[in-house]
């Protein structure tokens, strides 16, 4: 290995801050920076961003990180990217609109009207996802639809990847992993998909070129060493979305360990080295640039517990001292929340419905019930949620998951990951790894620098090997089957409801 460049930059820019994370070969922590990226909201249900504050916030992250090593033992940095967040750029580089980002809800009717043009079964086999809200493509049919001015004036569709792998390096390229879940991608030929483009209006021209996860994208110019502190030369490489980022950075390269982030959404990923497609997930490239994840996400995940201490809570000025009364309050609460049943859908539900008009709900409310039993029976609901799609993807593709990797901020909860573990019958093993997705990317970046051989054998060297694992109990497991049992005839009962109810929402 070479003696001056032995450490690899995970620059990860995810939808609230840049975090720029520098490993040594043996995986440990070296240095770090980080920068916040604003979050604009114009309307309802609609999400934006300023491009130029993903390139702002990567710089002084790059910086702060600088300031801790010598810039010259960086043998390589990989982009980890927010995921289905897109920039129409204009000609000389500037954007025509705002960024929308991949929480946006815009584009509805443009699913139907895609989907309708393209083929669901088509869209579905050939992008890995079924028609959903999240992709890209149907954001970009909000534009050509509403927005055709702008539209014909975009010369570049750029995702958080290949955007910023221009500004380093002044070329155009994104990751097969950040390509697909833009639902433009053919992901057995990794390839844009000529049919989905022709409907849009797009040329090939028009988006940034798809490469191997790990590939060299170029090196960092003049002007970009200049703002990040970067050596000049340094190499560019590319990484992946961030969830599959996260997916390599545990080590979760065998179907039996799947990883499980209880972040904002609950996202979880089941490796295999073969293409399928289902409804109870969605198909994602692996980092590895030779696998893929079976995707399960359900949209409200730590988000529940900021909603039930922010709406259903008296106002605290201690909010960690708030959510320990919580936690210690339902830990006292037996199994399924005395006959309390929450079906976690705020958010309306991915996989494995794919219903924008789902909603979340409690069953079997009483005046008995405290606000323990309520936060339980969210906790409850998550983990329901998550049992009920692993066991689809188990049944629909025989494999067998053993354990969950648990990253993300709710993974610091016992009592959630307790009740993951006795629900799902599977263990749960807490990383040590806070950032998970930066390490994949820096792994992509060892293997480019030369410094493993493979993805794999990187990952196995520099991945954490130590958790903390929380086993189930047979005994809560089998009691928790029986609730199971009720749980997945809950949306089905209420299906036709929903869209009923939707005629009473104002916004």
């Amino acid at each position: 290995m070479p003696s001056t460049k032995d450490i690899v930059v995970g620059l990860d820019s995810s939808t609230t801050a840049t975090k720029a994370i520098a490993f040594d070969c043996s995986g440990s922590l070296v240095a770090q920076g980080r920068s916040p990226i604003p979050l604009l909201s114009p309307a309802h249900n609609r999400y934006e961003q300023d491009p130029e504050d993903w390139w702002r916030s990567a710089c002084e992250a790059l910086r702060k990180l600088c300031l801790q090593i010598d810039s010259s033992r960086i043998a390589a940095l990989a982009i980890s990217n927010q995921r289905e967040t897109f920039v129409p750029l204009a000609r000389d580089g500037q954007p025509v609109r705002p960024a929308i980002v991949w929480l946006d809800q815009r584009c509805a009717a443009e699913v139907a009207w895609l989907s309708s043009r393209v083929g669901v079964d088509y869209i579905h086999q050939v992008t890995g996802k079924p028609p959903d809200l999240a992709p890209v493509a149907y954001r970009i049919a909000w534009m050509l639809r509403h927005e055709p001015d702008l539209f014909r004036r975009t010369a570049m569709f750029a995702d958080v990847h290949s955007y910023l792998a221009w500004r380093l390096t002044g070329s155009f390229q994104t990751s097969w992993a950040s390509a697909d879940p833009l639902g433009l991608f053919d992901m057995q030929h990794c390839t844009w998909s000529p049919e989905i483009l022709g409907i849009l209006h797009l040329s090939l021209n028009q988006l940034p070129q798809p490469v191997r996860p790990g590939a060299v994208i170029g090196a960092v110019t003049e002007s970009a060493a200049s703002a990040t502190s970067l050596a000049p030369g340094t190499l560019v490489v590319a990484g992946g979305g961030d969830g599959q980022a996260a997916g390599l950075g545990v080590n979760a390269l065998n179907p039996a360990r799947a990883y499980l982030n209880f972040g904002t959404a609950l996202v979880g990923g089941i490796y295999s080295h073969q293409y399928k497609t289902g409804q109870a997930w969605r198909t994602m490239s692996s980092l590895t640039g030779d696998g893929y994840y079976f995707e399960t996400s359900l949209r409200a995940g730590t988000f529940l517990i900021d909603w039930f201490t922010r709406q259903l809570c008296p106002p605290s000025t201690d909010p960690a001292s708030l959510l320990h009364e919580l936690e210690s309050e339902a830990s006292t609460v037996p199994i399924g929340s005395d006959g309390l049943l929450a079906l976690p859908y705020w958010g309306a539900v991915m996989t494995p419905y794919w219903d924008p008009l789902a909603r979340g709900c409690w069953v079997g409310l009483s005046g008995s019930h405290t606000r323990g039993h309520m936060y339980r029976s969210l906790l409850e609901g998550a983990a329901l949620e998550q049992a009920l799609v692993t066991r689809m993807i188990e049944e629909a593709t025989g494999t067998s998951v053993s354990e969950f990797i648990a990253i993300g901020g709710g993974a610091a909860s016992d009592l959630w990951c307790s009740i993951m573990a006795d629900v799902t019958g599977k263990t749960i093993r807490r990383s040590r790894t806070l950032e998970a997705s930066s390490l994949g990317a820096a792994i992509c970046a060892a293997v480019a620098a030369g410094l493993y051989p493979t993805a794999a054998g990187a990952a196995r060297a520099m991945c954490d090997k130590s958790f903390r694992d929380i086993e189930p109990s047979a005994e809560n497991h089998a009691r928790y089957a029986n609730l199971l049992a009720v749980y997945e005839d809950l949306y089905p009962t209420l299906r036709d409801t929903f869209p009923r109810l939707a005629q009473f929402r104002t916004s």
